[in-house]
């Protein structure tokens, strides 16, 4: 079953005399399950793409269909995560306030929303964590504090917008194995939106590339290495060198405006 459908999505930008087409008839699919990256080149519209697909942006044209349904909004069956998790979590208010705050739009009691809670600050490693505020954590504990915000809502699809660009290379490694392990785990479908390429390799099971602006689909690539992955080994393999290359040279092809099709069989890695 799709979780997700993009089909023929645009979204053009007018005023001020200027018309910038960002997007351009995009058509993907994500499965139930699956976890993709999408990679591209800067200023290539992901953010624009994954503003359209969270029905926080109305497309130009096009549709985006979460399970079936249209989105025209934000659905109820979708969390986000994104990059500025400073600007996401009030400051105000304590940890375990930010992780339930979404919750209270659902009718829920009281004790399952702090069971919710619980169970989601203790999934990403801040079960003693409820009590205190976002100012006085790391950041990297402040972004498990916004993962885990999303968990609580129980999504059928996870949205992440780069999330770890502004955490040092450690803790981008500690979160991404997070995210690998809650991701099987819950059996949650999500979509990871990163300008790494390194780490678009690591975490997904595919890598959708996108082409320079006006976007559109470059290439889809299965990313066939084990599915128990880790930072030590996985990173020094052949394999996982081959295919990020790979990636790579798709993206530079991207950027000269060269079409998929146009590259030569040899640029594509045989699966094993």
């Amino acid at each position: 079953m799709h979780a997700l459908v993009v089909s023929g999505l645009t979204k053009v930008y007018e005023g001020s005399g200027r018309r910038v087409e960002a997007v351009r008839d995009l058509t993907f699919t994500v499965e139930a399950g699956e976890l993709v990256c999408l990679v591209g080149p800067s200023g290539c519209g992901k953010t624009t793409l994954l503003k359209c697909m969270g029905g926080l942006l109305a497309p130009t044209g096009g549709e985006v269909l979460l399970a079936g349904r249209k989105v025209n909004g934000p659905p109820p069956g979708m969390a986000f995560v994104f990059q500025e998790y400073g600007r996401s979590l009030f400051p105000w208010k304590r940890v375990g306030e930010n992780v339930e705050l979404p919750l209270k739009q659902k009718n829920l009691s009281k004790a399952r929303r702090r069971e919710l809670v619980a169970d989601a600050l203790a999934s990403v490693g801040l079960a003693d964590a409820a009590g205190a505020y976002p100012w006085q954590l790391s950041g990297g504990m402040q972004q498990r504090v916004a993962i885990a915000r999303a968990l609580a809502y129980e999504p059928e699809v996870l949205l992440m917008d780069e999330p770890f660009a502004a955490v040092d290379a450690q803790t981008r490694a500690d979160l991404e194995d997070l995210v690998r392990r809650l991701w099987r785990e819950r059996g949650i479908t999500i979509l990871f939106v990163t300008h790494d390429i390194d780490e678009a390799v690591y975490l997904g099971e595919r890598v959708i590339v996108l082409s320079a602006s006006p976007t559109v689909v470059q290439e889809q690539l299965k990313v066939d290495l084990p599915d128990e992955r880790d930072q030590l080994h996985t990173r020094v393999a052949p394999r996982f060198a081959e295919l990020r290359t790979h990636v790579y040279e798709q993206i530079q092809a991207a950027k000269r405006g060269v079409p998929q099709d146009a590259l030569t069989k040899s640029d594509t890695p045989p699966p094993r």
